[in-house]
């Protein structure tokens, strides 16, 4: 039977690889033609933040390759056009808080494969301090396939998730104040 071959972010995350071997490969990435295979030509970096977000494309594909776009809809939009107008097919964004909702959502409504990555597994590589770099990082990543896509409920569940959540926000502010009675 032949042996399935790991992929690079399986070999990172399995322990198969050093020490030494992961800090060459960082530096491999991190150069201007690091020599891997593009998986995704077609792919996009979104920092997101809560008063802004950040969008990277290949720099082939707009004058002003780094965007930054507000956080109402009609900037959601407006994000989401700009990405299919420099034929973006693919985005890749960090899961900061509950800001990524609602642009997770209006980049799916445009046809666009919306990849959400934990943000521990692309924060420790050291160097890139601003918004700006950190959206090009994670296109670059992304290019290359070193992100792996988080678990996302399916959407009619989500709603019912949230009210199990409140619920039992409720559940426990009720004991709460029911224990602070007893006590007087």
């Amino acid at each position: 039977m032949k042996k399935r071959r790991m992929s690079t972010f399986e070999r990172l995350n399995s322990g198969c690889i050093t020490r030494k071997q992961r800090r060459a490969l960082a530096r491999r990435v991190a150069a201007a033609d690091p020599g891997l295979s593009i998986v995704n030509p077609h792919a996009a970096g979104i920092d997101v933040g809560n008063a802004s977000h950040f969008a990277a494309v290949p720099p082939d594909r707009d004058p002003t390759p780094v965007r930054e776009f507000g956080f109402w809809t009609a900037d959601l939009n407006q994000m989401a056009e700009w990405l299919v107008s420099c034929r973006i097919d693919t985005v890749a964004m960090q899961s900061t808080g509950v800001y990524w909702i609602p642009l997770y959502d209006i980049l799916e409504k445009h046809g666009l494969r919306v990849v959400l990555v934990n943000a521990q597994h692309t924060q420790n590589v050291p160097g890139r301090k601003t918004d700006v770099q950190e959206c090009q990082w994670l296109m670059k990543l992304h290019t290359y396939g070193l992100l792996r896509d988080s678990f996302r409920l399916a959407q009619h569940m989500e709603g019912l998730r949230t009210v199990w959540r409140v619920r039992g926000r409720h559940v426990e502010e009720a004991a709460r104040s029911v224990q602070h009675m007893q006590r007087r």
